[in-house]
C-alpha cells in the first residue's frame, strides 16, 4: 500500500511546543488533569475498587447461606447487603467500567489526541467517584437501602420504608445515572467526529462500534429510570401517589419504567465486552475477525431488540397473554444476533493459530460461560418455564452467568491484552494461568449449583432457609466456589499492583495487533495523527508506526499553542476542521463535588448546605462554559501535507452542537417517560379526569403555547442576526423579552391548573400532571439561566459571527424547552380525549 507520509523535515521546536500544550500536572495538581489517559485510568481503578467492595458483600452473604438456619447475619443487615451488592455491581462497577475502558482506549484507537469534551469526562468521573463513595458509606451508618437493587414499590414507599435508606438509593443512583449519560455523550460525539482521517465507518474497529451502540442505548435507556426514581422520591417526599393503589396509582408503573432501563442495561454491559473480544481475538490468533460486517450488524440489532424485552421480567405480574407472548418471542429472537457474534468468534478461532496465553484462556472461558448463560436465557424466555423459576435461585444463576461470564471474563482478557499500554509491561503469564484456573473454576462452582437450588424451589433474597429442603449441598458448594473465585480476583489484583510498581518503558506492539492504540503514544497521544487507509492499519500499512512517530502524518504539532485534535466527517472521516480543546482545571472537580454533595445533603434534609453546594456546582459549570468558544487567534491552520483547515466550527458542523442534540434526545426521553406515567394513570382511572379532578379550558393552553412559540421565535431572530453581524443591546432586550414570554407562559399553565383544582396528593392522575408541570418548571429555570448567560456574553462582546457556537447550543436548548412546554400544556387534554373515546 502506498505511503501517505510527508517527506518535508519537521521544523525545530515543534515537538517541544506539543509537549508543553499537553503536559500533565504533577503532585496534588494532578487532580485537575482532564486528558483521557489520566481520567480513564482513574475510572478503571475506581470501578475495580467498587468490584472488590461488592465482592466482599457477596462473600458475607454466601457465608450466611453456607448452611441452613445460620444466624451470622440478621435479616435487616442481609437485606442491606444484597441490595448494596446488586446496586454496586450494576451501577458502580459494570456500567462505569465499560465507559472507563472506552475513555481510556478510544482516543488512541481512533487516532485522536483526546475525546472532544475532556472536562466533561473529568466531571463525569469525579461525580461518579464522589457520589459512589458517599453512597457506599451509607452501609456503615445503617442507612443503606434494603429494598433490592430494583427498589420496587410498594415495599420502598414511605409506608413500608419510612427511613432514609430508600432515599439514598433514589437520589444517589439517579445522580450517578446522569454521570453515565455525560460519559455516553462524550463517547458518541468522539466516535463520530474525531476519528483519524480516512477511518470511515467501514474501517472503524468493532470495539468502537460496540461503544457507539452502547452510547446510543444509554441515551434512551437511562432516562426512564431517572424519571422513575424522581416519581418515587416525589411520592415519598410529598405524598404524590404514583404507586399507591388506593389513590389510583400502580406499582406496575415502576416495573415498566425500571425494566425499560434494566433489561437494555444488561446489553449495555455486555456489548462493550463483546467488542473487547472482537478487538483482542485478531491479535491473539493473527487473523482478521471473521464476518466483521455481520458482527457490527449484530451489535446494532442487539441494541435495538433489547428495548423490546423489558416485560421479560414481568411474566408473572398479570400481563395479558398476547403481550407476554410477544415479549417471549422477542426474548428468543435476540439470541440470533448474539449467536452471530459467537459463531464469528468460533470461526476466527478456526481460521487462526491459537496461542495458549492468558488472554486466549479468558476469551475461551468467556465463550463457554456466556454460551451457558445464553442457553438459560432462552429457557426463561419460555413462559411456562419462567412461571416456575421466577424469583428463584435459577434466575440468580442465569443473571451471573450472563453478567460475569459476559463481562468479567472479557474484562480480564482485556486487562492482560492492553496492560502494556499502561507502563509497557505485560502481566505475568505463569501467575495469570493460576488466576484463570481460580476464576473459571471458582465461578462455575459458585453459580452452577444455584441452578439446582432454584429448580428445587429455593427463592432468591432470603437470608436463611430450613434444613431438609435439598438446598444445603448447593448452597455449601456455592459458598466454597465464591471463596475460590475471590482468591482468583485477589491474585489478579496483586499481580496488577506488582506490575504497576515497575518502571515505565515503551510498550511497542507485543501482540502484533492491527489497531492504532498500539502506536507509541505520549501525553499528547501519537506524535502525529495517522492517515488510515485500511481496516487493520498496522498490518496493511507497512511503516505506519515510524511515519507517525516522526511527525509525517496529520497535525504533528500545536497550531495555536493549546491542546488540539482533528474533527472529521461522521461517515467517511474526511478532514473537516481543527478542534481546540480545554486544558486542565479544578472546575470539573469542584462542580462534581458540589453536585454530589447537593444530592446527598438533600437526602438527609440539610437543605441550606445542600443548596450552597448546588450553587457551587452551577457556578463552576458556568465558569467552565464561559471559557469556551473563544477566538483562538487563527482562522485557518495547517493540518499537514500543506492542507489548511478551519479552526473551530459553528452550527451543525460543531461537535458541541451535536452534544446538545443528544442532550435534547435524553431530555425528550425523560419527558416521554413522564408522559407514559400520565397515560398509565389515566388508563387506571375509572374516568379521565378522575372524580375530584378537572382540566383547564383549552384557551389557557392555547395562550401558553403562544407564549412558548413567541419566545422561541425571538431567539431564532437573534440567531439570524448573529450569522452576519455581532449582536448588541437590542438583541439583549430580545433575549429578556423571550425569557419573560417563557415565564408568562408557564405562569398561565400554573394558574390554569390551580383554578381547575389540581391537588397532586389526591390521586395519581393529578400527581402525574403536577410532575409534568414540575419538569417544565425546571426547564424554565434553565431558560432563565440561558438568558442571563447570553446577555452576559453579549455584554462581554463574546458573541460574534465567528464566536457563535455557544449561542447555537443555547438556542437549541431554548427551543427544546419551549417545545416541551407546548407538549406539557396539551398532553393532559389530549390524553383525556383519547381515553374517553
Amino acid at each position: 500500500m502506498k505511503s501517505f507520509a510527508n517527506t518535508v523535515p519537521r521544523p525545530p521546536g515543534e515537538l517541544e511546543r506539543l509537549q508543553r500544550a499537553w503536559k500533565t500536572p504533577r503532585g496534588w495538581r494532578s487532580l485537575t488533569a482532564v486528558n483521557n489517559t489520566t481520567i480513564g485510568l482513574l475510572y478503571v481503578g475506581t470501578a475495580a475498587g467498587f468490584l472488590v467492595l461488592a465482592g466482599v458483600l457477596a462473600l458475607l452473604m454466601r457465608t450466611q447461606l453456607a448452611w441452613p438456619e445460620n444466624t451470622l447475619i440478621g435479616p435487616t443487615t442481609y437485606n442491606q447487603l444484597f441490595t448494596m451488592h446488586g446496586t454496586v455491581m450494576m451501577f458502580l462497577f459494570a456500567v462505569p467500567m465499560v465507559e472507563a475502558v472506552g475513555v481510556y482506549l478510544l482516543p488512541n484507537m481512533l487516532g485522536a489526541r483526546d475525546l472532544p469534551f475532556p472536562r466533561l469526562s473529568a466531571y463525569a468521573y469525579w461525580a461518579y467517584a464522589f457520589g459512589g463513595a458517599a453512597f457506599f458509606c451509607t452501609l456503615f451508618f445503617g442507612l443503606a437501602p434494603d429494598g433490592g437493587w430494583f427498589m420496587s414499590p410498594p415495599l420502598t414507599g414511605r409506608h413500608h420504608s419510612p427511613g432514609l435508606n430508600a432515599d439514598f438509593w433514589l437520589l444517589g443512583i439517579g445522580f450517578i445515572e446522569i454521570s453515565a449519560i455525560a460519559g455516553a455523550i462524550e463517547l458518541i460525539v468522539g466516535i463520530l467526529m474525531t476519528r483519524a482521517p480516512g477511518m470511515s465507518l467501514g474501517r472503524m474497529p468493532v470495539y468502537a462500534w460496540a461503544m457507539l451502540v452502547v452510547g446510543a442505548m444509554i441515551v434512551f435507556a437511562f432516562p426512564p429510570v431517572i424519571a422513575g426514581t424522581a416519581l418515587l422520591e416525589l411520592e415519598r417526599a410529598f405524598d404524590w401517589p404514583f404507586f399507591i393503589v388506593e389513590r389510583g396509582g400502580d406499582p406496575l408503573l415502576w416495573q415498566h419504567l425500571f425494566w425499560f432501563f434494566g433489561h437494555p442495561e444488561v446489553y449495555i454491559i455486555f456489548l462493550p465486552a463483546a467488542g473487547m473480544v472482537s478487538a483482542a481475538l485478531p491479535a491473539m490468533l493473527q487473523v482478521p475477525l471473521a464476518g466483521q460486517r455481520a458482527v457490527v450488524a449484530a451489535l446494532a440489532l442487539v441494541g435495538v431488540l433489547s428495548f423490546a424485552l423489558w416485560a421479560h421480567h414481568m411474566f408473572t405480574m398479570g400481563l395479558g397473554t398476547l403481550s407476554a407472548s410477544l415479549v417471549s418471542a422477542a426474548s428468543l429472537a435476540i439470541a440470533v444476533p448474539a449467536g452471530v457474534q459467537v459463531f464469528a468468534w468460533i470461526a476466527t478461532f478456526w481460521r487462526g493459530r491459537v496461542r495458549w496465553n492468558v488472554p486466549t484462556l479468558f476469551l475461551l472461558g468467556f465463550l463457554v460461560t456466556f454460551t451457558m448463560g445464553g442457553l438459560t436465557g432462552v429457557m426463561v424466555a419460555v413462559l411456562p418455564f419462567d412461571w416456575q423459576v421466577h424469583d428463584s435461585y435459577f434466575v440468580v444463576a442465569h443473571l451471573h452467568y450472563v453478567l460475569i461470564g459476559g463481562v468479567l471474563f472479557p474484562l480480564v482478557a482485556a486487562l492482560y491484552y492492553w496492560f502494556p499500554l499502561v507502563n509497557g509491561h505485560r502481566l505475568d503469564e505463569r501467575r495469570g494461568r493460576w488466576v484463570f484456573g481460580l476464576v473459571f473454576g471458582g465461578f462455575h462452582l459458585a453459580f452452577f449449583p444455584m441452578h439446582l437450588a432454584g429448580m428445587r424451589g429455593m427463592p432468591r433474597r432470603v437470608y436463611t432457609y430450613p434444613a431438609g429442603m435439598g438446598w444445603d449441598a448447593p448452597n455449601l458448594l456455592s459458598t466454597l466456589g465464591a471463596a475460590v473465585l475471590a482468591a482468583g480476583i485477589a491474585l489478579l489484583l496483586a499481580e496488577v499492583l506488582r506490575a504497576l510498581r515497575r518502571g515505565a518503558q515503551r510498550h511497542g506492539n507485543p501482540w502484533n495487533a492491527p489497531t492504532l492504540e498500539w502506536l507509541h503514544a505520549d501525553e499528547y497521544g501519537t506524535r502525529s495523527i495517522a492517515q488510515v487507509d485500511a481496516r487493520e492499519p498496522l498490518w496493511q500499512q507497512p511503516g505506519l508506526h515510524d511515519e507517525v512517530e516522526q511527525g509525517r502524518h496529520w497535525l504533528p504539532g500545536s497550531c495555536t499553542g493549546a491542546r488540539e485534535t482533528l474533527a472529521t466527517t461522521p461517515w467517511q472521516a474526511r478532514l473537516h476542521h481543527l478542534v481546540v480543546l480545554p486544558g486542565d482545571s479544578w472546575l470539573p472537580v469542584l462542580a462534581a463535588l458540589g453536585t454530589a454533595a447537593f444530592f446527598m445533603l438533600l437526602t438527609v434534609k440539610w437543605t441550606v448546605p445542600a443548596f450552597a453546594f448546588g450553587l457551587l456546582a452551577v457556578g463552576c459549570v458556568l465558569r467552565w462554559l464561559w471559557q469556551t468558544d473563544r477566538d483562538p487567534g487563527l482562522v485557518v491552520a495547517e493540518a499537514g501535507q500543506g492542507l489548511r483547515v478551519p479552526v473551530g466550527a459553528t452550527g451543525w458542523h460543531s461537535h458541541s452542537w451535536w452534544a446538545c442534540v443528544i442532550l435534547l434526545v435524553v431530555d425528550a426521553s425523560v419527558l416521554a417517560s413522564m408522559a407514559f406515567a400520565h397515560v398509565h394513570a389515566a388508563l387506571r382511572a375509572d374516568t379521565c379526569p378522575p372524580p375530584g379532578a378537572s382540566l383547564p379550558a383549552s384557551a389557557w393552553m392555547a395562550w401558553a403555547a403562544a407564549g412558548w412559540v413567541a419566545s422561541s421565535l425571538l431567539i431564532a431572530a437573534v440567531g439570524r442576526r448573529l450569522k452576519t453581524r455581532p449582536v448588541g443591546a437590542w438583541q439583549s432586550l430580545a433575549v429578556i423579552v423571550a425569557a419573560l414570554l417563557a415565564g408568562s407562559a408557564f405562569t398561565v399553565l400554573l394558574v390554569a391548573h390551580g383554578r381547575a383544582g389540581l391537588v397532586p396528593q389526591a390521586q395519581a392522575w393529578s400527581a402525574s400532571v403536577a410532575a409534568l408541570l414540575g419538569m417544565q418548571g425546571l426547564h424554565l429555570l434553565l431558560v432563565l439561566a440561558l438568558a442571563g448567560w447570553l446577555i452576559a456574553r453579549i455584554g462581554a462582546r463574546l458573541l460574534t459571527p465567528r464566536q457563535r457556537a455557544s449561542f447555537d447550543n443555547a438556542a437549541l436548548l431554548w427551543h427544546g424547552s419551549m417545545l416541551q412546554g407546548v407538549v406539557v400544556g396539551w398532553a393532559p387534554p389530549v390524553v383525556a380525549w383519547w381515553v374517553q373515546r
